[in-house]
């Protein structure tokens, strides 16, 4: 029999960039990114503002697709993956946006139940399974409230509730607490580290020194648009693959 050891050294990467490049006319947003990310890290990428980390976060979820090069999640090449597969995609996936992306004229409850009904979850478990996310980021008595009448650290909390709630193995989080006053980013770091100490991947793009300290995550800086190898901090595993 295996050891744990020995299995841990057989997972492959949940999340795999090969020679990725993004873009934009005829500037690239990204260059021959390549890197590997082990189930269970905690990933924080790095930079200045337009070295590329949103642009990264948003290809992982075909918010956009890449110019050139190959992405795999959990083994899946979702690299030229059709729009009609882009749902089941995201199913695997918690995503926290800077901006919260909270539709405003549904209450707090149905925001987050909108994610359950849309994976085809049992109507029957859906109530009990947004109560008990609410009560996690200590919201539920903000259940019937409308996000306009919220702060936005209250928003981003329920943002983190939605993007828990399917109990994804990824969560994406694109500067989580970059608008946010320290206490409310605190709740935020707080409710990430404890999703990772349950056994799940957080790659959050972050120009926050604070969250980098808190986390103790890994770093993958950028400088425009390209790996800065001089700061970079490849996986145990990944060797020369990134490099």
């Amino acid at each position: 029999m295996a050891t744990k050891m020995e299995n841990k050294a057989m997972e492959q990467p949940i999340c795999r960039l090969e020679r990725v490049t993004k873009r934009y006319g005829i500037r690239n947003a990204l260059f021959d990114i390549s890197i590997d990310i082990q189930p269970n890290e905690f990933v924080c990428i790095t930079g200045p503002s337009g070295a590329g980390k949103t642009t990264l976060i948003r290809l992982l979820y075909l918010g956009e697709y890449v110019s050139g090069g190959q992405i795999f999640i959990d083994g899946v090449d979702i690299t030229h993956l059709h729009k009609k597969h882009i749902s089941a995609l995201r199913q695997k996936l918690g995503i926290v946006f800077q901006d919260f992306k909270l539709i405003h004229r549904r209450t707090v409850f149905e925001n987050i139940a909108l994610v359950l009904s849309a994976a085809g979850h049992p109507k029957e478990i859906i109530p009990r399974r947004v109560r008990a996310v609410l009560r996690t980021v200590e919201m539920e008595s903000f259940q019937n409230a409308y996000p306009p009448m919220l702060s936005g650290g209250e928003q981003q909390r329920i943002a983190v509730a939605r993007a828990l709630v399917g109990n994804p193995p990824l969560l994406l989080a694109d500067e989580p607490t970059g608008s946010l006053d320290e206490e409310s980013a605190n709740v935020i770091i707080d409710l990430l580290k404890e999703y990772h100490a349950y056994g799940g991947t957080v790659i959050v793009a972050t120009h926050d020194k604070r969250f980098i300290e808190q986390t103790h995550a890994r770093t993958i800086p950028l400088r425009g648009g390209r790996l800065d190898l001089g700061a970079f901090q490849p996986s145990a595993k990944e060797g020369a693959h990134a490099i």
